[in-house]
């Protein structure tokens, strides 16, 4: 199926819930389209952070644009993959309007598209996003109102949802030991959210400037919403990945012998697409191709062992095997999302050492960095290169490859960045070499 904003032909969806389970009737009309589509490749594309349908249907059309023009002999198949996430729209989206003509709400205050997207996430939960709202927009003085906004936070997102989700929030593991939260829900409110403010204030303050002001706590506050959030959001993509996008691409290769499939997915969608390999069919070999564009979970995930941690491995080890060719991992400094943000979100519960101590720029390259901010981390024989060097030479037909993407990958302002400036023909141009689509 085809709709009139879609660029490309032939183009389908498939829409999954927050468990994983599958729109069927999207799916079998799929899986009774292909074999009689003449597709021989077939990709298959996860967004991120996003508020609606239309909003994902336009990345996937602009994104897959220029690909008929760059492959012009190729028998390519798009899917759109639809999922429940969310994005505080506050955050710079290069090439797309803002979702309202006024604008988001400055400062910590929550815009009333924000609040929306969030009742949507949160289905049964409007009187505590409600709640949250209020006190973001009038800052109750006392400490007291502060661990009352934490302690709403952390009943929204639910560190311990019932259902599958709870099993997936993991990038790494060590044997026997179980599952830590993040310090966002353990430490005080009142501290973290200080931490927030302070990196806020260092992402702002002018190039080359360091920030040595004591910011209002309330001040990062929405940013500890925002992180919370985008943990469950994370902790939902791998659900939906292992339980719903594996198993559909193993009916899809079922279906249509010799169909060769690329995974491509930007942000958490590249997390999805990762936990699909776990999802995957015993012994199916349809995925020829993965391409993460600025990946939000850990370079660590693939790893077999931590740098400093022996015991401790990734929680996808060696399932960049299942990949009947490369993982290819984009990635850019200028993501602030991922850079700066990710990294103070990403901690450990029970460490108590203080994220400022420790200096932002260290956090760049420790335990807790992100895929699409340095790429696939202590995975032997792990390639690297620029994007010149991998638009201007053979891609590698299999194990990891780093791209450093930041030659386009830079556009976007705080609080995120260039974490959605992906709408660029050479990044389409990664997904046909990394898939070998001529």
């Amino acid at each position: 199926m085809t709709g009139p904003e879609i660029s490309v032909a032939p183009y389908w969806e498939l829409t999954f819930d927050a468990d994983g389970d599958v729109d069927g009737p999207e799916r079998d009309r799929l899986l009774a389209a292909l074999p009689a589509s003449g597709v021989r490749d077939l990709i298959v594309f996860a967004h991120g952070w996003n508020n609606d349908r239309s909003l994902a249907t336009r990345l996937y059309s602009d994104f897959f644009a220029p690909i008929p023009r760059l492959a012009p002999a190729a028998r390519i198949g798009y899917v759109g993959v639809v999922w429940p996430s969310m994005l505080f729209c506050d955050e710079p989206i290069p090439d797309f309007p803002r979702p309202t003509a006024a604008g988001p709400a400055p400062g910590p205050a929550l815009d009333q598209d924000t609040r929306q997207a969030l009742k949507k996430a949160f289905p049964g939960r409007a009187t505590v996003v409600d709640r949250l709202a209020r006190m973001l927009h009038g800052h109750p003085r006392d400490e007291a109102g502060l661990e009352e906004f934490g302690r709403l936070v952390r009943s929204l997102v639910e560190a311990e949802p019932p259902g599958p989700q709870g099993l997936f929030a993991a990038d790494t593991m060590t044997p026997g030991a179980p599952q830590r939260e993040p310090v966002m829900f353990s430490r005080p409110t009142a501290a973290v959210c200080a931490e927030f403010a302070q990196a806020e204030a260092q992402l702002e303050a002018p190039e080359g400037q360091e920030s040595f002001s004591l910011p209002n706590p309330w001040n990062g506050a929405k940013e500890l919403l925002r992180q919370a959030t985008y943990y469950a959001m994370k902790r939902r993509a791998g659900t939906v990945g292992e339980r719903g996008l594996g198993p559909a691409v193993g009916r899809l290769a079922g279906a249509a012998p010799g169909l060769r499939v690329h995974l491509v997915g930007h942000s958490f969608g590249g997390r999805l697409v990762s936990f699909a390999l776990c999802g995957l069919p015993a012994g199916a070999g349809a995925v020829k191709s993965v391409t993460l564009l600025q990946g939000a979970f850990s370079h660590y995930a693939f790893a077999a062992r931590l740098p400093d941690d022996p015991r401790a491995g990734g929680v996808l080890q060696g399932r960049e095997h299942r990949i009947d060719g490369p993982l290819v991992c984009c990635f850019s400094r200028f993501d602030a999302a991922l850079g700066t943000f990710y990294p103070l979100a990403s901690r450990l519960a029970h460490d108590d050492r203080s994220l400022l101590d420790l200096g932002l720029g260290s956090l760049l390259g420790a335990r807790w960095g992100a895929m699409g901010h340095d790429g696939v981390q202590a995975v032997p024989g792990t390639r690297s290169c620029t994007l010149a060097d991998a638009l201007g030479s053979a891609m590698p037909a299999s194990g990891c490859v780093n791209v450093d993407a930041a030659g386009v990958v830079r556009r976007g302002g705080p609080p995120s960045g260039a974490h959605s400036d992906i709408l660029h023909p050479e990044l389409a141009r990664v997904v046909l070499a990394a898939g070998r689509i001529h």
